[in-house]
């Protein structure tokens, strides 16, 4: 089920299933890319309980192994409606039966859209329904439209960055990284910066970007309290992803104990984990 709000200014519509965002509209302007099976079959999937790939797609809690895919399992699923106005909608999505053979914790996890002039909220938050610590990752991943030749495109950080990318390898962190270069403190778009998979920086500074196509901003977007930041496209791909994650993909020599995992974050029995991202369109 589709589902469109709507404002004086902009316009979001999405998917119940992933609760995934799938356009963002301002006048005639789409903002997330139209998909093309060619190069991508998402959007803006939902990362959710873990981010990234598990070494041996497989994890370990107490001894016992369990199997999770890529990105972890709710981008899969139909979302439920708790609330809906003409400019915001609640999804909350509940473990069951299937979450429970690869991921064995009872949870909630809800994900809520408000416009509010031309900025679009985006909350995540996960309820730990289990009566144990719950360990978990949390990302986002929307696919930007690209319109134009990439090498157009910029980004600023609203912080002067030394930007380290740490490398993947198999999709899995190998100990290495890359110095990413900057001009005038913007990093210039370029294919031949994916070639060996997605940019992800550590603790950055910033907590704000602007993407600008030909030094003319198109939007910001807003990812306080997100430690680790995403980049990524695909070869000639007519879009680009910008990621703010609480999770992050396996090292190749990790052990495969979840507890033990870089990036993993825990909640108590009941508690309530929430990070807000904002997109502003220019």
């Amino acid at each position: 089920m589709i589902i469109t709000l709507k404002n004086k200014e902009i316009s979001a519509s999405i998917d119940s299933l992933g609760a995934e965002l799938i356009r963002l509209e301002k006048g005639s302007q789409n903002y997330i890319w139209e998909v093309d099976a060619t190069y991508w079959n998402k959007t803006s999937p939902i990362l959710f309980p873990i981010v990234g790939r598990l070494k041996n797609d497989n994890y370990t809690i107490n001894d016992s192994v369990y199997q999770m895919p890529r990105h972890g399992f709710a981008r899969n699923f139909e979302f439920e409606i708790e609330n809906k106005t003409e400019s915001s909608v609640v999804f909350i999505f509940k473990s069951n039966a299937e979450t429970l053979k690869s991921y064995p914790f009872n949870f909630l996890l809800r994900l809520e859209y408000q416009l509010e002039g031309s900025s679009l909220k985006m909350i995540y938050s996960v309820e730990n329904k289990t009566n144990r610590i719950m360990p978990f990752s949390i990302g986002a991943h929307p696919a930007f439209a690209i319109t134009d030749d990439f090498t157009n495109y910029s980004i600023r950080f609203n912080e002067i960055e030394e930007l380290l990318s740490y490398e993947l390898e198999d999709e899995q962190f190998n100990n290495s990284f890359k110095k990413i270069p900057t001009t005038n403190g913007q990093l210039y778009l370029d294919y031949s910066l994916f070639e060996k998979d997605a940019l992800v920086f550590k603790h950055l500074k910033s907590n704000q970007l602007v993407l600008l196509k030909n030094k003319k901003p198109l939007f910001s977007l807003h990812f306080d309290g997100f430690p680790y930041l995403g980049i990524w496209t695909k070869p000639n791909a007519p879009f680009l992803c910008i990621e703010p994650w609480c999770g992050l993909a396996d090292n190749v020599l990790h052990n495969g104990v979840i507890d033990e995992k870089e990036g993993i974050n825990f909640l108590e029995s009941n508690e309530v984990f929430t990070k807000n991202i904002t997109v502003v369109l220019m």
